[in-house]
């Protein structure tokens, strides 16, 4: 992540209250002490629901399972991409940023979500995207928040974060005030939304439940979430398990980047040493394309609890949490992605 400028405040306009959240009980954000001067620009409607699966328990025939729904988090269809926008576009209006520069692939669910974020934070955007973005639903969602992207010409993922800093530095050249920020937000100040988010849930569990969950069970990508959430549980009180479902990069490779993150993000909080995780595999026939047991898992959530899972992280995470039934309760994490999940059905429809 880069930016510029000195830290004046919210862009134009120097307002402070613009980047700075509401914490305590009315805000349903439950208290996990950020660092003194930590900007947060308030997107998401926090707490997200917490609630028991029972009729997904009766159709798997095994349970208990716990959702935790932040594909109900009350902003555009963004989902957990929230909470680390929250902090990076807090930093962006900080540092007096006027532009938003970030990337990912057609089907990347941070790309509209930043481009919706920044719109609100009055904020341009600028998306650069690797392969074909024609038609993928999440990047005409991005362009109709106003986003400009900026195609790479190619299939190549893993140069998009440095495309992202060769752009910035171009429109710094230009006399513009870019913050630059890599694929998924997955940085230490990004990973601070998801440790917020383990204090959120702390809280939900105590009020809810008489013992915590044995497993948590969220999608991998580019770590950042996986990372928060482990810096966030011990601080938040929590020690449980936690499983990663890794969808576009081998577990080991992965495994490296979520503990640097997860420590780097533990140490901007001053917290405890951060959890270490389980992650397994399910990359399975390619990024973006579940198997078939896992989109008959996506189905029988969709006709159960009305769930929208897609294909890239929801199917596979979910179908992960269904077989670690059985050994007390399991918590899958629900982290959005409604549009590829609209997609994946109409794919086949007549």
């Amino acid at each position: 992540m880069s930016g510029t400028g000195p830290a004046t405040g919210a862009a134009g306009g120097g307002q402070e209250s613009h980047v700075q959240a509401p914490t305590g009980p009315e805000s349903g954000f439950p208290a996990l002490p950020a660092p003194a001067g930590l900007p947060r620009f308030p997107l998401a409607l926090l707490p997200t629901p917490l609630h028991r699966a029972r009729r997904l328990e009766a159709a798997l025939g095994a349970g208990p399972l716990l959702l935790k729904r932040d594909d109900l988090i009350g902003f555009g269809v963004a989902g957990n991409k929230v909470r680390p926008l929250e902090f990076l576009v807090g930093a962006a209006l900080d540092h007096g940023a006027d532009v938003f520069v970030t990337g990912g692939g057609p089907g990347s669910n941070f790309c509209p979500a930043a481009a919706m974020a920044a719109r609100a934070a009055g904020l341009e955007c600028e998306l650069v995207v690797w392969g074909d973005p024609a038609g993928a639903p999440n990047l005409v969602l991005a362009a109709a928040a106003g986003a400009t992207l900026v195609p790479t010409g190619d299939t190549d993922r893993e140069a998009v974060d440095r495309l992202v800093e060769e752009r910035a530095a171009a429109l710094r050249a230009a006399g513009r005030r870019p913050f630059a920020v890599p694929r998924g937000g997955s940085t230490a100040l990004g990973a601070v939304g998801f440790a917020m988010a383990a204090a959120e849930l702390a809280g939900q569990l105590a009020a809810q439940l008489d013992e915590p969950p044995a497993l948590i069970v969220l999608p991998v990508g580019s770590g950042g979430s996986l990372a928060g959430l482990l810096a966030g549980l011990p601080a938040a009180g929590l020690d449980v398990p936690v499983l990663g479902v890794s969808v576009s990069r081998p577990p080991a490779a992965i495994a490296a980047r979520v503990r640097q993150l997860a420590r780097e993000c533990a140490e901007l909080l001053g917290g405890p040493p951060p959890l270490v995780p389980e992650i397994v595999d399910a990359r399975g026939p390619g990024f973006g394309s579940a198997t078939p047991h896992e989109r008959e898992r996506a189905r029988l959530a969709l006709h159960a609890e009305g769930l929208l899972l897609d294909e890239t992280y929801g199917a596979e995470a979910f179908a992960a949490a269904a077989e670690r039934l059985g050994n007390g309760p399991v918590l899958y994490w629900h982290t959005g992605a409604v549009l590829p999940a609209i997609g994946s059905i109409t794919k086949g429809a007549p």
